[in-house]
């Protein structure tokens, strides 16, 4: 479970920096945003990242296909995946525990 956390995590910190690429973000900004995304409302596996994605660019008014973001969605989940380990208490849980204190640090 705490790897499936750690994976949704890097997930959504993935699309988060997608998404801030597409609204024109750079930078520090573009890491800013990225990090919010990722915290979302705390609840990683429960989160509604399409519903967020496609808000976000309504908001701004950047036009990109539904298709698009669920493609974004499909490839940044498997490559979250790919980049930790399901080995209980090995490197996936220090990327976890790296991951969380970055984004509590904000």
């Amino acid at each position: 479970m705490a790897n499936d956390i750690a994976k949704a995590m890097l997930r959504n910190l993935l699309l988060g920096k997608w998404a801030a690429e597409k609204l024109g973000l750079s930078g520090e900004a573009a890491d800013v945003f990225g990090e919010a995304f990722a915290r979302g409302d705390g609840d990683p596996l429960g989160q509604d990242v399409y519903g967020r994605l496609r808000k976000q660019f309504d908001e701004a008014g950047v036009s990109i296909s539904d298709g698009a973001i669920l493609g974004a969605i499909e490839e940044l989940t498997t490559k979250s995946g790919n980049a930790m380990p399901s080995r209980t208490g090995g490197s996936g849980a220090g990327a976890e525990m790296m991951l969380k204190r970055k984004l509590v640090s904000r």
